[in-house]
Order: C-alpha cells, then structure tokens, then sequence
C-alpha cells in the first residue's frame, strides 16, 4: 500500500481497516495538476457546455417515457418470473444474516461483517447496480419481500391514498435519518448499533406499508427511493407502455415525475454527500467540527449542509422559473440535480467500495469468528494495488464534472419544454443562467471539498 493511499485512508485517526467510515483515497497529490487548476476546470467545463448547448440544442430531444428499444425477449424474460423470486428469496436471506451477524456476532467491527456489509457494499454498491441495471432495489427490497408475506394475514391497508399525498417525503426523511446514522451518530461502526438500526429501520416501513399498502416503499422507503433515482439514469428501463428497453440515460431521467418530495430527496442526497467531504477538510475539523465525534457539530453539520443546498437550487430554480415565464420550476427542475447526485456518490465512495467492499467478503467467510473458511478468504487482506491513487483522483474528477453537466444538459432541455408550454415564454436559454451559476458553484465546491480535503 503506498504512503498516498495510507494516509488518506485513515481520516478519522483509525487503522486502515478498523471501520467502514475510511473513505475517498484519492488526494490532492495524486492529480497530473494542481487541485486549483483542476476546480477552475470543472468548473468552466459546465460552463462550456452551457454555451454549446444553447448554440447547437435549440429544441426539446428527449423523448422521457417513450424512448427505447425493446430488449430481446431471453433478456427481458430474467427480470420476471422464477429468476426475480430466486433472487429476492437470495437478498430477504442475506439481509436476515446480516443482521443476525450484527446483533450476535462478534461486537469487534474488525470482526464482524454487518457494518462493511451495510455501509459499504449495500449503500455503495447499489450506486453502480442501479446505474448499469436500473432502479434493482425496488424489484429485490427484501421489505417489500417481507411485506408480501405478511400481507396474506393483514387486514387491507386503511389508507392508500397517503402514498400520493405524501410523494417522496418520508423517502426524504429516511434518507435523512440514514445520513444522520451513517454521518453523525456516535459509535455508528459499532455492530450492535448497525443491528439496532436495521431492525428499527425495517419495523418503521413494515408497519407504514401496513397502513399505506405495498406503494409505501415506491416513495417511503429511503434506498428504494434512491436506487430508483439513480436507476432513472440507467441504459435499460421501462417505457411507459410497460416494456422492457434499452435507451438512452437522459431520456430515462427526463421521465423522472415531478411528484410532491422529490426535491427533497435529491436534495438531502447531494448536500449530505458533500457534506460527507467537508467532514474531513482540515477547516470543519480545525473549526466548528473540532469535538470531532461530537453529536451538536456532527449533526447540524449535515443539516446545514442539507439545507444550504435546498435553498440554492429553489433560489435558482424560482429565478430561472420567472425569468422563463414558467413559475414553480423547483418540481420539473428536481430530476437535473439526479446526476449530481449520483456523480458526488460515485466520486466519494469509488475507492470505497473497491477497498473496504473486499472487507466483506472476507469477514463473511468467518461470519461469526468461530475460526470457519467458508469462502476461503479467512485471513487474507484487503488488495491496496487494485487501483492506482491517480485512477481514483480522476475517476472522482470525472464523476463531479461528468455529474454536473449531465444535469445542465437535462436542465436545458426542460427549461426549452417548459418555455414552449408557458403562456407568457420568454428566452429560455437566458433563463437557465441562475442554474447554470448553481451548477457551476456546486461543481467547483465539491471538487475543491473532495480533493483538498
């Protein structure tokens, strides 16, 4: 393991390999340039494509719901039928196992599979899963699984209508919770808490599914929520006949519906990620985030965080709205800021997911420390010369800059599709500038908290 990749990994003072919260290795050394030259780029790169896009994209292209080709039918066939239950009965099995483990293995974190497990190879793994095979959580969520069981002995759900009511904000608020968890809480490593907080987690949406019905977790349950967004951008989907396709990302994020919550779940996921990266600037950690694992900091840290970035893009979304003559743009606009997110967790948790994800693999062939090789990797240790430190700075790069002009790319073309239903349309390319401004700043600040972290 070279000293680039040593130091990195060890932000909060542990070991290498002590607790799934080492992430983002790559570092300001490891660039061909200087991390100033590298943000000014970022930044000017969504700037560029601003101009080419208001030169050369003049009216609406994307297609949303209807694009697509339909997959063959041997491949469209293994999303149903006998290979999706064969598969959901693989994930409610390894999720019960997992928190078994948790919750009786052993208490050590170095020992136990369940936090790796959950923070690592469930919550960064489903950002690349999702972006490759479309929104998997929803058709493999063992809640869901869980839920159908039970329902053969449950009354009928009292009230359904709450799904449509509420939209994405109870999927807002568990995400909300989950960054708390995951960002804030104390001893969040420790395998009991991880237990703790997957049992909990799991009898909150089972008894709201109780009441709602199955659509509960389509917008109430927080990683459902997430995987579906980030599957939006996905090459395979479903037209809105139902049909299995192969298109292309952007047509699949334009049909993202602007339904009631979804700024608040893209939202808590972009400012609680880039939170993830101001937690470890020496300026929060020398500043405001001194205590270090204190609650008060490590929790309106996030917040604020969170908050910030909602009143950013609801002040760029209403300007741009007024100057376009399409007021109440936030909810049209909402899907734009899906990239980013997807960009600033792929750029975060890259390194992550292929370090600390080999963790548990390797904990899980002795689950319970009892001494078994189950998958014949007790014993060996995490492969540091997997990925070079430089790949991983510029796969973080790309991921930022790529994320952001996506989003300036799906923002255009919207706003073109607002303008030209607004009764009162004026220029809709000069009505983009207060996004551009967000997106330009939101690109510049989260390359400048990643690498100069």
């Amino acid at each position: 393991m070279t000293p680039a990749l040593v130091a990195a990994a060890v932000p909060f003072g542990l070991p290498v390999g002590a607790g799934p919260l080492a992430h983002g290795v790559g570092t300001r050394a490891d660039l061909p340039l200087p991390v100033g030259y590298v943000v000014a780029g970022g930044g000017l790169a969504v700037l560029v494509s601003f101009v080419a896009l208001g030169a050369l994209w003049r009216t609406p292209r994307l297609a949303g719901a209807a694009a697509g080709r339909p997959l063959p039918r041997p491949v469209a066939a293994l999303a149903h039928g006998r290979p999706r239950l064969v598969l959901q009965a693989v994930v409610l099995a390894l999720s019960v196992l997992v928190v078994v483990i948790a919750l009786a293995g052993s208490p050590d974190v170095a020992q136990n599979a369940a936090p790796w497990a959950f923070f690592v190879t469930f919550w960064v793994g489903l950002v690349p899963v999702s972006l490759l095979l479309g929104p998997v959580w929803g058709a493999l969520n063992p809640l869901r699984t869980t839920y159908r069981l039970l329902a053969r002995v449950l009354p009928a759900p009292a009230r359904p209508d709450l799904a449509e009511r509420w939209g994405y904000r109870p999927a807002a608020l568990s995400l909300l919770a989950f960054a708390w968890f995951e960002l804030a809480a104390p001893d969040r490593s420790d395998p009991r808490r991880v237990g703790a907080f997957l049992v909990a987690y799991a009898l909150v949406h089972l008894v709201a599914a109780a009441v709602v019905g199955e659509r509960w977790f389509l917008r109430g349950d927080g990683f459902e929520a997430y995987s579906r967004l980030l599957g939006a951008l996905a090459p395979v989907g479903r037209r809105s006949d139902g049909v299995l396709v192969l298109r292309n990302p952007l047509d699949g994020a334009a049909a993202l519906p602007a339904r009631r919550g979804l700024v608040a779940v893209v939202v808590v996921l972009v400012g609680s990620t880039a939170f993830d990266g101001l937690g470890r600037t020496q300026w929060w950690q020398n500043g405001f985030g001194a205590g270090g694992e204190a609650v008060l900091p490590s929790t309106t840290g996030p917040l604020a965080t969170v908050a910030l970035v909602g009143l950013l893009f609801a002040a760029g979304a209403g300007l741009a709205g007024r100057l376009g003559g399409y007021p109440g743009a936030a909810a049209p606009l909402a899907h734009t800021l899906v990239p980013v997110a997807a960009g600033y967790a792929v750029a975060h948790y890259f390194s992550l997911l292929l370090f600390d994800g080999q963790t548990t693999w390797i904990l899980l062939s002795d689950p319970f420390a009892t001494g078994a090789d189950l998958l014949g990797l007790t014993g060996r240790g995490v492969d540091y010369l997997l990925v070079t430190a430089r790949t991983i700075s510029l796969v973080q790069v790309a991921a930022i800059v790529g994320g952001h002009v996506v989003g300036t790319v799906l923002a255009h073309d919207r706003a073109l599709v607002l303008s030209a239903a607004a009764p009162a349309a004026r220029r809709p390319v000069a009505s983009q500038v207060p996004l551009l401004a967000i997106m330009v700043v939101l690109t510049m600040t989260g390359l400048g908290l990643l690498l100069g972290a």
